[in-house]
């Protein structure tokens, strides 16, 4: 692993008129360090390797978590980059999302704007911000109608009102962004895509492109794995190209991701400091059109 590893080797990319570099860091999986002292520390290094893109939520919290209640157990993603990260670096963008959350009654989907408005604010009491960078609508899709114009319609309101500055979708179709694009401008969308899992939205990828939004999977090292973390099931395809490039079958699949566009941003997480060093060093790798040929 070279020892000069940084995430600005990947690449930019403007979110709205926020500038970060293509290779960021997802919160989701810090709280499962029990170790919360090593928790700070990987957020710590991130950034000083050059991440300035972080991704998050409210509702990323340790097991047994209760949104809202204080002084429990419980140790949240936000308070964690609270902690570590404060004061907040200026060129530092934390994207957000909101739809789902957990509080006193247990899981819950908002479905009012007051709703979606005690997220927001949840996100900011728990980030210790003024206001939001980026909040992507997180949406529980649904086959037929499920339109997104009310709730996205909410949280363009919020935005105008300065609890939030950009605006985003998350576990969408090509017909929800063409509704809240009627509404409000979109800077990115995140939905579950990896080398192999969810590739029927390819061309979704090169839509967002187009219409320049960016495209933000998640998931895109644990692939079929989900929540369980990285997957352990590589191609030989993927293999192979690991050992050409002395690299993990991990850093492959993240720079595929990468590959798959300008407007592309990777945000793999991690508790694990060695992780964190090996995910970074992805955004320096180069595929040849043959080699991204042998992963098709």
């Amino acid at each position: 692993m070279p020892a000069d590893i940084s995430a600005d080797s990947a690449g930019t990319w403007k979110l709205g008129d926020l500038t970060v570099n293509r290779l960021g860091f997802g919160a989701m999986r810090i709280t499962a360090n029990p170790d919360r002292e090593v928790a700070i520390r990987v957020l710590r290094r991130a950034v000083e390797l050059g991440v300035n893109h972080i991704d998050t939520a409210a509702f990323y919290m340790s097991p047994g978590g209760t949104l809202g209640i204080e002084g429990g157990p419980q140790r949240f993603a936000n308070e964690l980059i609270r902690d570590a990260l404060t004061p907040y670096a200026d060129e530092l963008v934390i994207t957000t999302k909101v739809g789902p959350g957990v509080d006193e009654r247990g899981f819950y989907n908002a479905t009012t704007a007051a709703e979606l408005r005690r997220q927001v604010e949840e996100n900011l009491r728990q980030l210790g911000r003024d206001h939001l960078d980026v909040v992507n609508l997180r949406i529980m899709k649904k086959p037929g109608a499920d339109s997104i114009t009310e709730r996205f319609g909410w949280l363009a309101e919020l935005r105008d009102a300065g609890l939030i500055r950009h605006l985003g979708i998350s576990n969408v179709r090509p017909d929800h962004l063409d509704e809240a694009q009627a509404i409000a401008p979109v800077v990115c969308v995140q939905n579950s895509y990896a080398l192999d899992t969810h590739r029927d939205d390819d061309a979704f990828l090169t839509l967002c492109g187009e219409r320049g939004v960016a495209y933000v999977p998640f998931f895109a090292i644990a692939g079929a794995e989900r929540e369980a973390g990285a997957t352990a099931d590589h191609t030989q395809a993927v293999e192979t190209l690991a050992a050409t490039h002395n690299a993990t079958p991990a850093q492959i699949r993240l720079a595929w991701t990468l590959h798959q566009g300008d407007h592309v941003l990777a945000i793999p997480g991690t508790g694990n400091p060695a992780h964190l060093e090996e995910n970074v060093a992805a955004g320096s790798l180069k595929l040849t059109p043959d080699e991204l040929a042998t992963l098709a």
